[in-house]
């Protein structure tokens, strides 16, 4: 479900409270393990990039998710900020 009162949490941000945070995992060795630079994975905790298909499947592999899990959170940010957007331009 869509929160509509509220921005949905970028996936960056569950990334790190719900996975890195726990597991002790660091952003280095977290992109080591997905094999990207560590900018890559830095700028998506940071909220300033967004969740692509294929780092999906890359959380998904190293994290045993779904890259459905990533996409949906990703899906859940993009459609909030369409309504967002189209809201202020009506």
């Amino acid at each position: 479900m869509i929160p509509k009162h509220r921005k949905p949490t970028h996936p960056g941000e569950i990334l790190l409270s719900d996975f890195l945070e726990p597991m002790g995992l660091s952003q280095v060795k977290l992109a080591h393990r997905m094999k990207v630079s560590v900018q890559r994975v830095n700028t998506l905790i940071n909220g300033k990039r967004d969740i692509t298909a294929e780092t999906a499947i890359l959380l998904s592999r190293v994290l045993k998710t779904t890259p459905e899990f990533w996409m949906n959170l990703q899906d859940a940010c993009n459609l909030y900020e369409a309504r967002e957007r189209l809201a202020r331009a009506a």
